[in-house]
């Protein structure tokens, strides 16, 4: 800007000020036992109505463990019996509904998944999805519940395709598969995470062709699956369309990758109408771009943009296309870095992780202007 100097210093001052302000909005959490070294730390995955947040931090050992924290900072921790103790193994979390039941997945000793669900009052049911490997790298990822208590993700079996299922509450299984997704390993069908099962049933997420090619899909409750492929989706390998999830209002969100390998961000709604958009300062190149991740009951859109340094910010889009963005504090400023939220409840209120210049995870809460 060739601005004279006197009007950059009160430009200066005024954005200073505003950012001031601004980060007294979002504070950084750390979850107690996360450790400190490059590849570890809190890792919040969700909030919800309440401004509970959920997710998983890796320890100083680099194993995974499941936390809850309330709005006033109070901790709940846990492990998954089961879980595997090794680097690289644990607990992971990444949905929670409004009886306080969370689901994930923990890593067994042998490298294995396993779906699990954590009640209120901390009691664990385990489970595997019928026909989930048990080799390391497969069995069951369980990524969804709604408030009736019925859990969707995926599996792979033992020879690396992906298969989507639903659990209902009293332990019964069905398990499907996208039209078109393809058999090799890597391939199949999954679902998004966290967000990804409304409370009507229906399901977000996407599948693999034999092209290694992605697409989203909508699969309502009577089990009709819609495909999703905006209209600037590549059709190479690693490119195409993928599902954040959907509210209860049919509104899905997504990332799709062009044919130059950039990312770009689209809302898809109930009339099967798709918005794309670009977050202003978004870079170009292969891997940068939009990055869409959480969806609200109002439709409001967070996640982060990826830079032309690649280094992550975060967003939020209005149900009205309105972009704000911002970065958590503390947050490093270097290719891989930066800011990523993940989710946001209905009052507005913003959960995910920064990475600081470190390497290290850290959960951030960002709340409503003026909370």
């Amino acid at each position: 800007m060739n601005r004279p100097l006197q009007i950059l210093r009160t430009a200066a001052v005024v954005l200073l000020s505003l950012g001031l302000a601004r980060a007294q909005n979002i504070i950084k959490f750390d979850a107690p036992g996360a450790g400190t070294a490059a590849g570890q730390g809190t890792l919040a995955e969700g909030i919800d109505p309440l401004g509970t947040t959920f997710g998983y931090y890796i320890d100083g050992s680099s194993v995974a463990h499941g936390f809850l924290r309330v709005w006033n900072g109070y901790f709940v921790t846990f492990t998954a019996p089961g879980a595997g103790t090794g680097a690289g193994q644990g607990t992971f979390a990444f949905s929670l509904n409004p009886e306080g039941t969370i689901t994930g997945y923990y890593l067994d000793g042998n490298g294995a998944m396993h779906g699990y669900l954590r009640n209120f009052f901390g009691h664990f049911t385990t489970f595997d999805a019928p026909g989930a490997g048990n080799g390391p790298g497969q069995g069951t990822l369980s990524l969804n519940i709604n408030p009736q208590g019925t859990v969707a993700g995926y599996d792979y079996d033992s020879s690396g395709v992906a298969h989507a299922f639903v659990r209902s509450r009293d332990g019964s299984f069905v398990t499907y598969e996208a039209a078109g997704a393809g058999t090799g390993a890597g391939q199949g069908t999954g679902t998004a995470s966290g967000i990804g099962l409304n409370p009507e049933g229906a399901i977000t997420g996407a599948y693999i062709d034999s092209n290694n090619t992605l697409h989203g899909y909508v699969r309502d409750p009577d089990g009709n699956i819609t495909s999703i492929d905006p209209p600037g989706a590549g059709n190479g390998p690693g490119q195409g369309s993928d599902t954040d999830g959907l509210n209860f209002a049919g509104i899905i969100s997504g990332i799709y990758v062009d044919s130059n390998n950039v990312l770009h961000g689209y809302v898809r709604a109930l009339d099967g109408t798709i918005t794309e958009f670009d977050v202003p300062g978004a870079g170009t190149g292969a891997g940068q771009g939009t990055v869409p991740q959480g969806l609200n009951a109002e439709g409001a859109v967070t996640g982060s943009y990826a830079d032309s340094n690649s280094v992550s910010h975060g967003f939020v889009r209005s149900p009205r296309g309105a972009i704000t963005t911002f970065n958590a504090p503390g947050a490093g400023s270097s290719g891989g870095q930066g800011t990523f939220p993940l989710l946001n409840n209905p009052e507005g209120a913003i959960t995910g992780y920064q990475i600081d210049s470190g390497g290290v995870y850290h959960g951030f809460l960002r709340s409503p202007r003026g909370r």
